[in-house]
């Protein structure tokens, strides 16, 4: 029998906490949901380990630390509607429903979306919203939005989603520029956003956020 307490304990000890995110928030968040219970029954003994879980189709679980380190300079509070796109079956979803008001989650398959529904009842984030629908269009019916994460990388970043921003929000956004990827985060300030760098992880694009190619004749 795992114990998956033991190793989730071990979890924000080795990577979390060394990665300079203390907020009891996310500590407290990432030690009481069950990571194992979030990815396919067969990827749970790779659940807690330091990098990327790979959920087929160009999809990943981020790795502890990248969420970690996202969620610490997104500063979350208990009254910010989130939008969580791409989280897969809900992890994410379930970290920032512990630290927000209410979190809207955004996944394009039909079945993904039921599984996610049943494990985030099971584990009482009952403030998560699934929504079915593709991913860079978001889920504008539920905003305007406090907050914005996208659960992989990015090339290309659809004004569909920024527009769901509010004015003041905030959006943890994995650009990845050839090799090297770049967390920024960005501010919504008279309607633009401004980015600041906050620290390098690595992700697969997600699909529908490619950079796409210009078009030649």
């Amino acid at each position: 029998m795992t114990d998956y307490a033991a190793r989730r304990t071990m979890m924000v000890d080795t990577q979390v906490r060394p990665s300079d995110v203390t907020k009891f928030p996310i500590i407290d968040a990432m030690l009481a949901v069950p990571r194992e219970a979030f990815v396919p029954r067969s990827l749970r003994e790779a659940a807690y380990m330091g990098e990327n879980v790979d959920l087929g189709g160009g999809r990943v679980m981020l790795e502890p630390r990248t969420l970690a380190k996202m969620l610490d300079a997104l500063e979350i509070e208990g009254d910010d509607l989130v939008l969580d796109i791409g989280p897969g079956l809900g992890y994410s979803s379930a970290i920032m429903a512990r630290m927000a008001e209410a979190v809207v989650a955004v996944e394009d398959d039909a079945d993904m979306v039921q599984e996610a529904q049943r494990i985030l009842a099971d584990n009482g984030a009952d403030n998560v919203i699934m929504h079915e629908g593709p991913l860079p269009q978001g889920a504008s019916d539920h905003g305007p939005y406090d907050v914005i994460t996208i659960q992989g990388a990015v090339e290309h970043l659809p004004e569909a989603l920024t527009d769901q921003l509010k004015e003041g929000g905030r959006i943890a956004c994995l650009f990845m520029e050839g090799a090297l990827g770049v967390v920024r985060i960005g501010y919504k300030i008279d309607g633009k956003i401004n980015w600041r760098f906050a620290f390098n992880a690595g992700a697969p694009v997600m699909p529908g956020f490619e950079r796409h190619a210009a078009f030649t004749l």
